[in-house]
């Protein structure tokens, strides 16, 4: 007996890791997204706000990852397990983010509509987890749940503003609308890691997140007269490792010098 529960122990600071690594993936590959629109934005105000959305995800990444490391018994040598190793030594199967945060900025609207997903996720999440048995995720979710309403705030205006605009920009939002749908249902898939961690009052059984999230979405496409598509989202795999092939070249060029220079001090 002693064993077998030394055994679901195990099993169990497993799946945290992993759940923890799941929650500093996304923001710190869509951070990565959101700095390549530096001095590209359409305008500097945009350019400025989604800087700042960028950094403020890199700065929830980054606690999340650090609470991660402190969680990693993989290789009980790896003393030097932080949050930088975690970034930049993993390979891509190794990342749990989720596909909907690789996917490419292309135009404004493609950006936007990505952001404006995962910004309505991102608070019914926080506002969750910050009821979690796990001090440190409740603290980590209560200091991020600001930050991501005001994203939240951003990315709904814009979606408003260009969905009720003029003809054109009403078309490219339902473009990138129709074309990001598809990533939206692993938002709300639930795995054995994240069944069993919120059974322990820990995690945030995505499940319950979806009917919130969707009238969000409703009552704001409601104001932006952009219509929900009819396909059923179908895409999932990231948050167990299986990704498209964009997450590949974000790495590429995230973690190079790490990678080229490892353990150098700057």
């Amino acid at each position: 007996m002693p064993h077998t529960a030394s055994l679901e122990q195990n099993l169990f600071n497993h799946h945290l890791f992993n759940y923890v690594l799941r929650l500093g993936d996304s923001p710190l590959i869509l951070a990565q997204r959101l700095c390549e629109w530096c001095g590209h934005a359409p305008e500097l105000e945009i350019d400025l706000a989604l800087a700042n959305i960028g950094l403020d995800l890199l700065g929830q990444a980054r606690h999340f990852l650090s609470y991660a490391a402190t969680l990693d018994g993989t290789d009980a040598e790896k003393k030097e397990s932080d949050e930088d190793r975690l970034a930049f030594g993993r390979d891509e199967r190794e990342f749990r983010n989720l596909l909907l945060v690789e996917q490419p900025n292309g135009g404004f609207n493609d950006t936007l509509v990505r952001q404006f997903f995962i910004d309505a996720y991102h608070v019914l999440l926080h506002q969750a987890l910050g009821q979690s048995r796990d001090t440190q995720l409740a603290a980590i979710s209560n200091k991020s749940l600001k930050e991501v309403e005001y994203h939240l705030r951003f990315s709904r205006g814009w979606m408003i503003r260009l969905g009720d605009g003029t003809e054109q920009s009403h078309e490219k939002m339902q473009q990138s609308v129709n074309q990001l749908w598809r990533f939206t249902g692993e938002l709300f898939h639930c795995d054995e890691v994240e069944q069993q961690l919120a059974e322990a009052g820990i995690a945030v059984d995505p499940r319950i997140l979806h009917e919130p999230w969707k009238q969000i979405v409703t009552d704001t496409f409601t104001q932006a007269t952009l219509e929900i598509p009819q396909e059923t989202p179908y895409r999932q795999g990231g948050k167990q490792g299986r990704h498209t092939e964009h997450l590949g070249y974000i790495l590429a060029e995230m973690q190079f010098l790490q990678r080229a220079y490892p353990d150098n001090n700057w």
